[in-house]
Formats: C-alpha cells, sequence, structure tokens
C-alpha cells in the first residue's frame, strides 16, 4: 500500500503548481493533505470544491473534506481509492475542531489519521494552546491504537532532532524547535508510536520537507523536516519504504510517501 502525505499551502495554487502530475504519477492508495485553504459549508461541498473533485485525476477516489470556520485557513483532505468503514471528522472536543485540522478513516486493519498540527507562531503567542493540543492528540491516538493500529500522517510542524533541520542552534527557541514541541513528539512516540522515516533511516542527515520561501533556502537545501509518518509500533515491521520527494515543488512543503503492507 502505497500512501502520501502533503501541505499543499492551498490546493487552488498547488493545483496550477504540478499536483495533479505529482498525483497521477504516484498513484497512490491512500493521498493525505494539509491546509487546503478550502471551505466545507455545513458539510457540504461548495461549487469550487466540486469543480476540483471533477478533475480527472480523481475519479477513483473517495474524498473526504474538513475545514475550518475561518475562511481561506488550515483545513485537510483526504483522497482513498477504498471507501473507509467510518469516517470522523476532529477528535470530538470543540475547543480542537474549528480548524479543520484532523480527519480519521477507519478500515479493516488499520486507522488513517490526516493532521495538520497548529504552528505556534513567530513569537509562540500558541504555544501554551499548542501543549495543549499535543496532548489531546495523544489520547486520541491511543484510544484508537487500543482498537487497531494507527497510520497518522499529516504536518506536525515540529522538527523532533537536530538531524531534523539545517540550523538547530540558531532555531532552537523558534516554533517548531522549543523544547516544548519536541518533548512532545517525544511523549507521542514513546506512547507506542514510530517515526517511519527514522525508522528506516535513524542517521540520514540533510532530508527535508520544509523550506523558508527567503533567502533561497530550497536551492540551498537550508529546510526542516516536520512533515511525518507516524505508525503504531505494533506494525514497524511491515514498513517498506518512506520517502521524502523533495524533487516534487509546488508548496513549500515537499510529499513525504511511506510504503506499508498491511
Amino acid at each position: 500500500m502505497k500512501l502520501i502525505s502533503w501541505n499543499v499551502n492551498g490546493i487552488r495554487a498547488c493545483l496550477k503548481k504540478g499536483f495533479q502530475e505529482f498525483f497521477k504519477q504516484i498513484d497512490a492508495d491512500i493521498f493525505c493533505i494539509q491546509e487546503t485553504k478550502m471551505q466545507i459549508i455545513e458539510g457540504k461541498e461548495t461549487e469550487e470544491v466540486k469543480e476540483i473533485l471533477k478533475l480527472p485525476i480523481f475519479k477513483d477516489y473517495y474524498c473526504y473534506w474538513n475545514s475550518a470556520e475561518k475562511k481561506g485557513y488550515s483545513g485537510t483532505a483526504i483522497f482513498t481509492k477504498t471507501k473507509p468503514m467510518t469516517v470522523k471528522y476532529g477528535i470530538g472536543i470543540e475547543e480542537h475542531d474549528k480548524e479543520g485540522r484532523v480527519i480519521t478513516l477507519e478500515f479493516e486493519n488499520f486507522f488513517m489519521v490526516d493532521i495538520y498540527t497548529p504552528n505556534s507562531k513567530r513569537e509562540l503567542e500558541r504555544l501554551e494552546y499548542r501543549q495543549i493540543w499535543e496532548d489531546e492528540i495523544r489520547k486520541y491516538l491511543c484510544k484508537l491504537n487500543k482498537k487497531k493500529p494507527v497510520i497518522m500522517c499529516g504536518d506536525l510542524n515540529v522538527a523532533h532532532k537536530e538531524i531534523d533541520l539545517k540550523n538547530p542552534k540558531t532555531n532552537h527557541f523558534h516554533a517548531g524547535f522549543t523544547d516544548e514541541e519536541r518533548n512532545k513528539m517525544t511523549e507521542l512516540l514513546d506512547s507506542g508510536f514510530i517515526d517511519s522515516f527514522r525508522y528506516l533511516y535513524p542517521e540520514k542527515e540533510n532530508c527535508y520537507s520544509w523550506w523558508s520561501y527567503m533567502g533561497k533556502a530550497r536551492e540551498k537545501n537550508v529546510g526542516w523536516r516536520i512533515d511525518y509518518f507516524i505508525v503504531s509500533d505494533e506494525i514497524k515491521e511491515k514498513i517498506k519504504e518512506a520517502e521524502i520527494y523533495s524533487n516534487i515543488f509546488g508548496s513549500d512543503h515537499c510529499p513525504v510517501g511511506l510504503e506499508i503492507e498491511i
């Protein structure tokens, strides 16, 4: 099974920058995206979303969208070739479900969870909220994990270890690399999950999934690895490959992938 995750930084813009070509070429079984910046109104697809779904690349997929109350902000979506048994939007806590950041699909052998973690922001103004979010997400994933294995993916807005960003020393207290955020990632992994990429490539350097638009960062590969596939520890041996498609453009993030037999 081939799975893809990509923060597209606006699906409308990304569709014009190579998204369709990559989507068709990769032919994923499940394709998760974050930061769609699209809006679903009262559970109904808008005309704009309907037009997007008419594109030929989506004809073999079931599509599920979650959007923020705030227009043009956040949002997640999952495209899957196999119809899920159940679909859940959010985690069931109103405080955390207003920004369209979580979709969970239940399949026979696993849960697929697409997550777009809130950014702590430049002055760390959302760091306190972020800690609460992390605790609730961990509880949610652990609850799912008691029922069946979990595959979670998305832009988690944290570089876990120093190896996961180009300049760890100068970014130590910046959003995405604070001790608080990194510790929450460690807590999650210690709760029965693994980072699929580091499981296969524990010491592989210069592997990033996000680059600033400033200072030719992508050209120089001055990046951060903040996009992940996190899986239940019990299915780690089923992982066949974990990839970062750094040659794919269209967003300030690149897609990441997981091949797993499940």
